[in-house]
């Protein structure tokens, strides 16, 4: 039987080039296995072997998405593998994205089989685990064997067409996919067995599975809008030109602190987004069609509120994961409540 033929896709950080200094690099590729790719060549053994691996920093992929994309593919299809393997990414987000994008597309407009993995929460399993086999990994490269050990398996029933079990049996993130199958016990036995362990604080674990929705329970009705202080703070990516605390266009890893005081519009020249993922003409000509100084002047001016607060906070919402944006908001709340700020307002694309 001929060898599994395999090209395996990083990012910049796993083929040592270095961090985010080097998260620019464009696409490149280079034969035979690399960093990670060695762990992944010796748990293939002899039924495979990883031809090549394509590298590409996390920012010029997120950044340049379709030239990378394209340029990637053409790689992949010259050398014509049987299976493509992306990451894993663990945690990092814009890697996740990447390697998702990369192994949805090599699956659709290649016809190569892919796998990649991730940490749940990683931005990249929430947009592509309907469409890609993503193994469930640690959120840290600390998981490197584990990953391997069941992205390897995987991909090999993948290659030879065998059937392809359960999420819960191969390790790959639920697709939303439900299929029959039979059970040794009828239902109505194993939900009863169910309840009882739960009864006796025992450890059960249940088929289906609920999502964890966060609830936020709404503040009290601001008593006197007229006079209070309101503050302004978006996703929508809006920074001074320039971009100077260089927020990543996608799965932001931090926000901008701005001051707006005495500004009564956002002039274009002035302001802009650093949003990737729409058309950023629009915010471009008019950064208060996203960030809405101008308004909040007025409404000033007559009175309807008490005072704009001098700071704006921003950031990219396209891909950041929520627990990021958990821990700005956490951050910046402690000066809107010393500098007592009575309301937000929130703003998106």
């Amino acid at each position: 039987m001929n060898k599994i033929k395999v090209v395996h896709y990083i990012n910049q950080f796993f083929a040592q080039i270095g961090g985010e200094e080097m998260a620019h690099v464009p696409p490149e590729w280079r034969d035979g296995p690399v960093g990670p790719g060695l762990a992944l060549g010796a748990a293939f053994g002899e039924e495979a072997q990883i031809i090549g691996t394509v590298i590409c920093g996390d920012s010029y992929f997120n950044e340049n998405v379709e030239q990378a994309l394209d340029t990637i593919l053409e790689m992949v299809r010259q050398h014509q593998p049987d299976l493509l393997i992306a990451g894993p990414a663990f945690n990092a987000g814009r890697y996740g994205v990447a390697c998702g994008t990369v192994a949805k597309a090599a699956q659709d407009k290649l016809g190569v089989k892919a796998v990649t993995g991730m940490y749940v929460e990683n931005p990249g399993a929430d947009m592509f685990a309907q469409d890609v086999y993503i193994i469930s990994t640690r959120n840290s490269a600390a998981g490197m064997r584990d990953a391997v050990s069941r992205m390897v398996p995987l991909a090999k029933k993948l290659v030879k067409g065998e059937t392809i079990g359960a999420s819960a049996q191969e390790g790959y993130l639920p697709r939303g996919v439900r299929v029959n199958l039979f059970e040794k016990e009828r239902g109505s036995k194993r939900a009863v067995d169910m309840l009882v362990k739960k009864l006796k604080d025992q450890p059960f674990e249940t088929e289906y599975p609920m999502p964890n929705f966060d609830r936020v329970a709404p503040q009290p009705a601001v008593q006197n809008i007229n006079q209070a202080k309101v503050a302004l703070v978006t996703s929508g990516g809006i920074v001074p030109f320039g971009n100077p605390d260089r927020i990543e266009s996608s799965n932001a890893s931090r926000y901008g602190r701005y001051d707006i005081d005495g500004l009564m519009d956002l002039e274009e020249g002035k302001w802009a987004t650093a949003h990737g993922g729409y058309d950023p003409s629009y915010a471009n000509q008019d950064a208060d069609r996203v960030l809405p100084v101008d308004v909040m002047r007025e409404l000033e001016m007559e009175g309807k509120i008490g005072s704009l607060f001098h700071f704006t906070y921003s950031t990219v919402g396209n891909g950041t994961a929520v627990k990021s944006s958990k821990a700005f908001a956490e951050d910046f709340v402690k000066e809107l409540i010393q500098e007592n700020v009575q309301a937000v307002i929130l703003t998106s694309t």
